[in-house]
């Protein structure tokens, strides 16, 4: 009965990708979740007795885990609504155009966000802010969306990895004991030979893919050029808001003042284009406010004369995460009867009776890891539970406590943004406005280090037998 829930969750979303394709994340796969989560619940209620108040309890506590994933993700909708109208990204799209030659853009734009997110230990605010700028500059040279987006991610990822400011990798190091930069180094001899292959692909591919985008190149400068006003000073903001991150402030709190720098900065450069969106008649006080908050809450269309670069500079605001924290809250719920009804432990029981050696080890810790970003849809969850659930076996084989870190990271960090329901897959398929199926393919990164991990366990590079 324990894998009941995960079977009927599987074949209903199956059923809803075969039947809605990528409107699938509308609504279909809620309903799916909510189903599969009421299986768990019957099951917990006639097999072990459990009361609907301790589900209920369970159900809670992993919905409010997620709260301050739901506030990053609406300030994230602001801060692209704020960012596109108020000329930032659309400048950094300008000069990118202008610098970065078609042939090296794939393997330019995972190094530059590999760059960035190593630097502030934040995958997700490395998307929304110059990876959404690469995204522009990727349609412009005529590239596909899968291939942008899969190189923005894979960079964005390998950052976000290494960083000792990176919330998962702190998390990973601490669960499972082990020194935050004895992790970090340990994990340096999966993650860098994966991310040479990567970048490789997109070398090879970025000079043997025929692009047709000159003309578009030529239209995209065009149409910035006579909707917004283009200034280097518009750069300030997000160097301003690398300094913040830099200097280690709180998520919500670097991500709110950039949202407040980018409205006056929109106001002060882009006031004709603030009061069209607002459409007040006039100009003057009402107009300005109207349109600004306009931009940080609903859709904004702006009509640059180019329908590519329509699409493009089209913006959502937190409305349009609002999709994706439905999807959130019901993949959290069940989460949380999964937890409450034990099945999730049963789960975890069965595969401990599969390791034998350190190779079945590694790759029963990674294949727990992405089973938990599928089932729990949280990269926070599955690190920590995939941690908890190792650590004495990985004692009892007398394997180091980096061997486990390395494990979870390469496991749950980087799949994470591949499954459709998890919180980074819909953050990151909704900031870059491409469907998770559409660029999984092209992260490879993302799919190749789980693979690297259970590699070079199975080739003993740098295991060691835990000191006594």
């Amino acid at each position: 009965m324990t894998f009941v829930p995960f079977l009927v969750l599987i074949l209903l979303i199956t059923c809803c990708v075969a039947v809605f394709g990528s409107a699938t994340l509308d609504g279909a796969s809620q309903v799916s979740l909510l189903v599969a989560s009421a299986v768990s619940v019957l099951i917990g209620h006639f097999s072990k007795r459990l009361s609907w108040e301790n589900l209920e309890r369970e159900i809670t506590a992993k919905v409010a885990s997620c709260t301050p994933a739901i506030i990053i993700l609406l300030l994230i909708g602001a801060i692209g609504g704020t960012w596109m109208v108020s000329g930032i990204v659309p400048t950094m799209i300008y000069y990118g155009m202008q610098i970065i030659r078609p042939e090296v853009f794939l393997v330019s734009s995972s190094l530059l966000c590999a760059l960035v997110s190593l630097m502030i230990g934040s995958s997700w605010t490395t998307v929304a802010t110059i990876g959404l700028a690469l995204m522009g500059i990727g349609k412009a040279h005529g590239f596909d969306d899968g291939w942008i987006a899969g190189s923005i991610i894979t960079g964005a990822y390998f950052g976000d990895k290494l960083s000792p400011l990176s919330d998962t990798t702190v998390l990973a190091s601490s669960v499972s004991g082990t020194p935050l930069f004895t992790h970090i180094r340990y994990m340096l001899f999966t993650t860098v030979p994966t991310f040479c292959i990567s970048l490789t692909v997109f070398l090879i591919a970025g000079f043997t893919m025929n692009v047709s985008g000159h003309g578009n190149v030529a239209a995209f400068m065009d149409g910035l050029q006579n909707t917004f006003v283009i200034t280097p000073w518009l750069l300030v903001v997000p160097v301003l808001t690398g300094v913040m991150i830099a200097r280690r402030w709180p998520s919500m709190v670097v991500l709110f003042l950039a949202i407040l720098l980018a409205v006056v900065v929109g106001l002060v450069v882009q006031p004709v284009l603030v009061h069209t969106i607002s459409g007040e008649s006039g100009s003057g006080l009402l107009a300005s406010y109207k349109g600004m908050m306009k931009v940080c809450y609903d859709s904004t269309n702006i009509d640059t004369g180019v329908p590519m670069l329509n699409e493009l500079v089209h913006t959502s605001g937190m409305g349009g995460m609002m999709p994706t924290i439905w999807l959130i809250i019901c993949a959290q719920t069940f989460g949380g009867t999964l937890t409450a009804t034990g099945q999730l432990q049963d789960l975890m029981r069965q595969v401990l009776r599969l390791v034998h050696g350190t190779v079945s080890l590694v790759a029963s810790t990674v294949g727990t890891a992405i089973f938990c970003n599928i089932a729990l849809a949280d990269q926070y969850l599955s690190i920590m539970l995939s941690s908890q659930m190792f650590r004495e076996a990985y004692r009892q084989h007398g394997c180091e406590s980096r061997l486990l870190s390395r494990s979870c990271e390469d496991g749950a960090t980087v799949t994470s943004v591949l499954v459709p329901w998890n919180t980074c897959g819909l953050t990151q398929s909704t900031v870059l406005g491409v469907s998770t199926l559409t660029y999984l393919p092209y992260c490879f990164f993302n799919y190749l280090s789980p693979l690297m991990s259970i590699f070079i366990a199975s080739i003993g590079w740098k295991i060691r037998r835990a000191s006594r």
